[in-house]
């Protein structure tokens, strides 16, 4: 049945009504992590390095358990469509303490295990010093820093990503202040840098959790462990995270690959995937709404709500992907002196920027329906699909040197084919309608 205009209307009010307070959100953290680096690097290069090996291993612990958010927003977007706010929180808080004790175990075997992640990354004789003592420091985060993923699930599930806006740009902020305090006024040096962002970390967690607090006494939920739940949020979890961890190794070998073809080649690459980045932001606010709509949609058993909301969302993904290719192909001239000014790296960057255009309107695509499954708790057909694209994606990719592409050819593999495989899977699994389970709980 055709959606009339005013209830497509009130779909795209909803829609920006939640990704543009996303996007927000996921902008600022590396804006001010740029902010954070910065200032380390007037310490001296060796600091600089440090911080580089020590917050890329911290960036993959929060890339690794990000399905702390993904898996809290569908429980409880279903508690919310189904009408029970009490049993929203209390699965919320379930994620919540699911991520206190992974986080736990995290800094057991990060803090003792420091000097030895660091030496794996191969952190230079002079960086390593500096790399141990970040890392020590931050470890201290973790358990906060997963709290504020599982936290920012549960306000998403609860339609509200204005909050998570506002407790991020505060944490950053604070952030921000506390490192120059001890970096320039204490004199602490890297560790003081560490110290100001385990402090916000606990400051943001802090703040989320008297949020969910608040809500868990208006609507009389419990807040105590509950240990079904908390297995129940890790079941939930394990398909996101295969699904995850096999996104991951894509990008591992992709860069992996792209390290080999040459320095000119390697470092296009770099600046590619940081201009891609920056544009999944856009898109993954759509994907963020999707989560919360859907899962409201299904568990208020509203299925046709559902695939209408669906079919909206793919239409905003493709004219976002649309906009951002133009966007990046008339911007491409400008971006290559902004991040570099050595002639041969813009050389080999020019055509991978325009490869990156042209692939915009497909990951728009496959942004929002990732979003749209994982709001409706398919975890693990996406992990089925995930591990497929990673298995067709391998020997495409490693072929690239061998035949002799470069870093353009390896765009076309990683941007074309790998995020064509991943539109077709999750494509084929929407229209066939098996994502629609009603209900507070997906069976």
């Amino acid at each position: 049945m055709p959606v009339s205009v005013p209830a497509r209307r009130r779909q795209d009010r909803e829609i920006l009504a939640l990704a543009l307070p996303a996007f927000g959100a996921l902008v600022a953290e590396p804006l001010f992590l740029m902010a954070d680096s910065a200032m380390v690097g007037h310490l001296g290069t060796p600091q600089l390095a440090g911080l580089g090996v020590a917050a890329a291993l911290l960036g993959t612990v929060v890339n690794v358990f990000v399905f702390l958010a993904y898996a809290t927003t569908a429980a409880v977007s279903r508690s919310i469509g189904a009408g029970d706010p009490a049993t929203a929180i209390r699965r919320g808080m379930d994620g919540i303490w699911l991520a206190l004790l992974l986080g736990a175990v995290l800094v057991a075997v990060a803090v003792p295990a420091a000097p030895a992640l660091v030496d794996l990354f191969g952190a230079s004789p002079t960086a390593a010093p500096h790399a141990t003592t970040y890392l020590r420091v931050s470890a201290l985060g973790i358990p906060p820093m997963l709290m504020v993923l599982a936290a920012t699930g549960v306000l998403r599930g609860l339609q509200d990503t204005r909050t998570p806006l506002y407790v991020a740009l505060a944490g950053f902020t604070g952030n921000i202040a506390l490192n120059a305090l001890f970096l320039y006024g204490l004199d602490l040096g890297v560790a003081g840098s560490a110290w100001g962002t385990v402090l916000a970390q606990f400051g943001m967690a802090a703040a989320y959790l008297r949020v969910v607090v608040r809500g868990a006494r208006t609507h009389g939920a419990d807040l105590r462990p509950s240990r079904a739940g908390i297995l129940g949020n890790a079941r939930a979890g394990v398909p996101l995270l295969v699904r995850t961890l096999s996104l991951r190794a894509v990008l591992l070998l992709t860069t992996a690959v792209a390290a080999r073809l040459g320095d000119a080649d390697i470092a296009a690459h770099q600046i590619a995937l940081t201009i891609w980045t920056l544009l999944a932001f856009a898109l993954d606010a759509i994907a963020i709404a999707g989560q919360a709509i859907i899962g409201r949609h299904l568990g208020a058993g509203h299925a046709a709500g559902a695939r209408s909301a669906c079919a909206r969302m793919v239409r905003w993904g493709i004219v976002s992907g649309l906009a951002l290719g133009l966007l990046t192909a008339a911007a491409s001239p400008v971006l290559l002196h902004v991040f570099t000014g050595d002639a041969e790296v813009r050389d080999h960057l020019l055509p991978v920027l325009l490869v990156v255009a042209v692939c915009q309107p497909v990951a728009g695509i496959v942004f929002v329906l990732d979003g749209v499954l994982m709001g409706a708790g398919d975890g693990p057909y996406l992990a089925g699909a995930m591990l497929l694209t990673l298995a067709l994606f391998t020997p495409a990719v490693l072929l690239v040197r061998p035949l002799g592409g470069g870093v353009t050819a390896l765009w076309w593999v990683f941007g074309g084919l790998m995020m064509a495989i991943r539109m077709i899977t999750l494509t084929v699994r929407t229209r066939t309608g098996r994502w629609v389970v009603t209900g507070a709980a997906r069976a």
